[in-house]
């Protein structure tokens, strides 16, 4: 039985944990089950304990602009449930412990075996695959529930030995795929601005590159694209002439990236440099925040990216009560910065890792966690998340569109991102359907 959490559902207080199938009282188990006359009622019956979530983010290092947004969702979330879990007629106060993972692999495991070791109930993490895989790992190891996203789903999966033969049973992910970003990147760079369909790859040799070469490679050149890849290069490349040089040679007019920040800010500023410049730029794992962006100055604008959230999303986050409008507005006037992709899937994570801990029935027992996060289907702001459908056991793949980076026309920010290419999420409403690099 799923875990169907919907905005109705979340919303109705009166409903006991459970009654409904799939428990859609999530809500309901905040603060205890109330009796019609407003008191608390028996269901406290069973005394108070305390749910730890330990959550590692990158804070610090070259991925840290994934977790500014950290502060301000663990707040919101923490205030949404700050009355309390009512679950099996115990009380259970939610507390959200982060640790940076300082976008380092080593140092993320250390973290989290350090969160296991203090006795955390569940795992959460989320950026990049030298944070998530290493946590997983360490949940797996130790049999703690753990849920993750921001990776690509194989570099998780694959990448870290599964198959579908052979699942996890204690890790759980939610974030794009192969074959979502083939469904973007196909309809851009064959129906968008006219190209010679040659695409130069940047595909560096870790576990987002490898994956993406082994995955994404070959459905490209089945769809008709040539792919010129220059080969794997090592994380903190310094010169990128001989690479530029294979592009210039072989007359590349697309260009796709999936390098860590700095690593694209070098190369991309030595093709400026060096007379280099396709007519279409998409790039991943940088370009998804703004302040990526801002950095290249003016050679920044452009550039197209995946989009996996956006404010303009007719999507809303149950357990705050937030569109997706309202929650990068709430965000923005809290912080003063520019809402971010992560806004939309650090709150995803969060409440269903909540959901998941009541729905379980037993929150302090990590099986029945983990087990019920295999069986969550839930209406999330990133959209629907449902673990019962694949594309295996661990994994649900969300939507992903594709988004140009623009000077922004008002407001208080330098730059916009605004939808291109909704062919992977129709319900995304474009913005604009110039994708040139200009």
């Amino acid at each position: 039985m799923s875990n169907d959490v919907s905005r109705r559902g979340l919303l109705r207080g009166a409903a006991a944990l459970g009654a409904a199938a799939g428990g859609a009282g999530l809500l309901a188990a905040c603060g205890g089950v109330k009796s019609a006359g407003g008191s608390t009622s028996a269901a406290s019956a069973g005394g108070t304990q305390t749910l730890r979530i330990g959550y590692v983010t990158p804070s610090t290092g070259f991925a840290a602009g994934f977790g500014e947004v950290d502060p301000f969702v663990v707040e919101q979330v923490t205030k949404a449930v700050s009355k309390g879990l009512t679950i099996g007629g115990t009380i259970y106060q939610v507390r959200i412990e982060v640790k940076d993972s300082q976008s380092d692999p080593q140092q993320a495991a250390k973290v989290a075996n350090e969160l296991i070791a203090s006795g955390v109930d569940m795992l959460v993490t989320s950026s990049t695959p030298e944070t998530v895989n290493p946590v997983a790992d360490a949940a797996e190891a130790a049999r703690v529930p753990c849920l993750s996203t921001v990776c690509p789903w194989e570099a998780f999966y694959f990448g870290r030995g599964a198959t579908p033969d052979k699942p996890f049973t204690y890790t759980y992910h939610f974030f794009i795929g192969v074959d979502d970003l083939a469904v973007v990147y196909k309809s851009l760079w064959l129906n968008g601005v006219p190209n010679n369909k040659k695409v130069g790859v940047l595909w560096p040799n870790d576990a987002d590159g490898n994956a993406i070469r082994a995955g994404l490679g070959p459905i490209l050149t089945k769809a008709g694209l040539t792919v010129v890849d220059p080969g794997a290069f090592p994380t903190g490349t310094q010169d990128f002439t001989s690479i530029i040089s294979t592009f210039k040679k072989s007359d590349v007019e697309v260009v796709n990236s999936f390098a860590i920040p700095p690593d694209f800010a070098t190369f991309w500023k030595q093709a400026a440099q060096q007379g280099f410049r396709p007519k279409i730029a998409t790039i991943a794992k940088t370009g998804l925040l703004p302040e990526q962006v801002e950095a290249l100055g003016d050679i920044g604008p452009g550039l197209t990216a995946g989009v996996y959230w956006h404010p303009s999303w007719p999507t809303r986050s149950a357990l705050l009560g937030l569109s997706s409008a309202d929650l990068a507005a709430a965000y923005e006037k809290s912080s003063g910065n520019q809402w971010t992709q992560n806004l939309g899937t650090t709150t995803a994570l969060l409440e269903t890792a909540i959901s998941a801990l009541v729905s379980s029935g037993s929150p302090k027992d990590r099986t029945a966690v983990a087990n019920a996060l295999g069986k969550t289907s839930i209406d999330t702001v990133v959209g629907r998340l449902d673990w019962t459908s694949g594309p295996v056991k661990n994994v649900v793949a969300e939507p992903l569109v594709d988004g140009k980076w623009v000077k922004a026309e008002d407001g208080p920010f330098p730059l916009d991102i605004r939808i291109v290419e909704n062919s992977g999420y129709p319900s995304a409403p474009v913005a604009a359907a110039d994708t040139a690099l200009s």
